[in-house]
């Protein structure tokens, strides 16, 4: 998929146009896309970041990184994406003025949103504005109980099969591979520690069984506890890997949550109670 971050970057052609932020890209964001790509031609995914929320002041935790939701979008049979850069500045262009823009610019000729989708200075374009100024629309009815809101709240109670179903697919943590203590080797499970980005939203502390790299994965989610931890560590046993991760971007599918982090007696209860999270990993199965 030709990704674009301004549409002097796109060739003015006849267009179908998904409009959205899509972050999660689950079920509901999926069918907008998927409105757009059957209406064709040329499907056209144009989606913002920063998130608009974050940039108005929301505390809002993202599903997605960026590269992940472009990834996603690119897996629905996506020709081409414009990333609109969302500020301060970009929120108070008119609605009309962001039609022209940026969706006649590229040579939408069909438009398809969600239909509570708003857009321009103060939430005031809507499908009906773009249907006035003589584009085709497309409103996608919204899914019931289908919402980036309700994936949050199960991820933050552990709840990864409810999130899968709404998600579509197994929810994920991502990040780059760094150095970390080390002892994970030394106790026989060396796992792949990830530096996330800080928006992202981190799920319930705890032990996951999961998928990264092709390989089945133990994975761990909290502050370290056994060993007086007190930053928040991600960390990924990849089940029959052999292999330098360092500096690599590593998407983690968490696949059900196993049990609490707690500290234990020893490091041999410690080697023995992940054997038993492993173990479980094994026979775990993939939601949806």
């Amino acid at each position: 998929m030709n990704v674009a971050h301004s549409p002097e970057e796109l060739v003015k052609k006849e267009r179908a146009v998904a409009l959205g932020t899509f972050d999660g890209v689950h079920l509901g964001h999926r069918r907008v896309i998927e409105a757009a790509v059957a209406a064709g031609p040329c499907p056209t995914v144009v989606t913002f970041h920063p998130h608009p929320r974050r940039v108005m002041g929301y505390g809002v935790e993202l599903l997605t990184t960026l590269d992940r939701r472009l990834e996603l979008i690119a897996g629905l049979g996506v020709e081409e994406a414009l990333v609109v850069e969302f500020s301060l500045e970009f929120q108070r262009v008119e609605a009309d003025e962001f039609a022209r823009e940026y969706l006649d610019a590229i040579g939408a000729r069909t438009v398809v949103s969600g239909a509570d989708f708003r857009f321009g200075h103060r939430r005031s374009g809507d499908l009906d504005v773009l249907a006035g100024l003589g584009f085709a629309t497309q409103a996608v009815p919204l899914v019931p109980g289908i919402s980036s809101s309700a994936i949050r709240q199960h991820l933050h109670a552990g709840e990864i099969e409810a999130a899968a179903r709404l998600l579509g697919r197994p929810p994920e943590v991502e990040g780059l591979v760094v150095e970390g203590d080390a002892r994970g080797g030394t106790l026989g499970f060396p796992t792949a520690n990830l530096a996330a980005e800080p928006d992202l939203l981190v799920p319930k502390h705890g032990i996951y069984a999961g998928f990264a790299g092709g390989h089945r994965a133990a994975i761990s989610i909290g502050m370290n506890p056994h060993y007086g931890g007190d930053e928040l560590r991600i960390e990924a046993f990849l089940l029959g890997f052999a292999g330098d991760l360092y500096g690599k971007r590593l998407v983690v599918e968490l696949w059900r949550w196993l049990r609490d982090e707690r500290a234990v007696a020893s490091e041999q209860d410690l080697v023995d109670q992940i054997a038993r999270d492993v173990d479980e990993t094994k026979s775990t199965e993939r939601p949806v």
